[in-house]
């Protein structure tokens, strides 16, 4: 305050001053902790946004040569928006949208609400022991490589897998089904898989925001005869809206990002017309076919139009229950 004083009282120092020496004092107060973050901040430098000077490649014609990268893509001729009219105007954008949406959407319906439930249901367990199996055992699919869960949901969902053979048991079915071979399934089995692998490392920040959660609200509750489920109702939810719309916003933001690991190792020729989304058709025109300005340009399209759902939905969240992300 004294320092402040002193500010406002030199009539040498402009208003704007203060401010700055004001933020300045937090900085030399804060000065350990911004120098714990300078590590994060020169990766998120060197590896999130230097490359994003690649974008410009969305607006050439590029072809790789044996020359330096920089100066072969910025020689190269500049075409505007050509790509982004070729992807629009042709017969493959509202495919790739609808499969790109719908893989999304779905997965979203699971894969959103699994980790509260595993969240609350382990926060209920009273057993140490458990507890810790039982989180342990959650999170052991995330660490799985793609690859070997692929394999995992092929072998169960073969002809003669577990799935199809549960199936013949209970006498749903006579004749084995063929999951991976028929387009209409294949959306529901990305979703299940990517809740499956996701869920239990996903239950994460809503462990960590109840444990945030003062007991005696707890006991207060079981004083005046709240059994568990209201406990959970009216305690554990409400304190977990601020985690869970933040988590949400985030969520709506990839829901063009379908995800390139699962639908490449899941799909086949048979599925294509549904197992092709816009990671994988970059990869195929980018890598495969060499159109590398095309796929920056289909790319480009995909992270610009998750930015705007993040500020329309952050916008929304902000005016509906005053919490959002930024």
């Amino acid at each position: 305050m004294k320092t402040f004083t002193k500010v406002r009282e030199n009539p040498q120092v402009p208003a704007l001053a203060i401010p700055q020496r004001k933020t300045w004092m937090k900085f030399k107060q804060q000065k350990f902790l911004f120098l714990m973050m300078l590590p994060a901040v020169i990766w998120a430098l060197i590896f999130a946004y230097t490359p994003m000077v690649g974008l410009y490649m969305s607006f050439v014609n590029y072809q790789p040569t044996l020359g330096a990268f920089w100066q072969t893509l910025f020689s190269s001729e500049f075409v505007g928006f050509k790509w982004f009219d070729y992807f629009f105007s042709n017969g493959d954008f509202l495919l790739i949208m609808r499969n790109t949406l719908a893989s999304t959407l779905i997965t979203l319906l699971f894969s959103f609400p699994m980790p509260i439930l595993i969240a609350i249901a382990i926060n209920e367990i009273k057993n140490v022991a458990f507890k810790k199996t039982v989180q342990t055992a959650s999170y052991l699919p995330y660490f799985i490589s793609w690859v070997i869960a692929a394999n995992i949901i092929v072998t169960l969902l073969s002809s003669d897998g577990a799935i199809n053979g549960l199936l013949k048991f209970l006498h749903i079915t006579n004749e084995s089904v063929l999951f991976l071979q028929h387009g209409k399934y294949f959306w529901w089995i990305v979703a299940l898989g990517n809740t499956w692998k996701d869920m239990g490392y996903s239950s994460i920040m809503y462990l960590a925001a109840i444990s945030s959660i003062n007991p005696e609200l707890y006991e207060a509750a079981k004083v005046d005869g709240a059994n568990r489920f209201k406990q959970i109702r009216y305690i554990t939810l409400p304190h977990l809206k601020p985690t869970i719309v933040i988590l949400l916003i985030l969520a709506l933001g990839g829901i063009l990002n379908a995800g390139f690991d699962q639908h490449f190792l899941l799909g086949n020729d048979l599925t294509k017309d549904y197992s092709d989304v816009l990671s994988t058709y970059s990869f195929r025109y980018g890598i495969q076919n060499g159109m590398f300005s095309y796929a920056s340009a289909v790319g480009m399209f995909s992270s610009v139009v998750a930015f705007i759902i993040v500020v329309i939905v952050n916008f929304i969240a902000k005016r509906v229950n005053g919490h959002s992300l930024f």
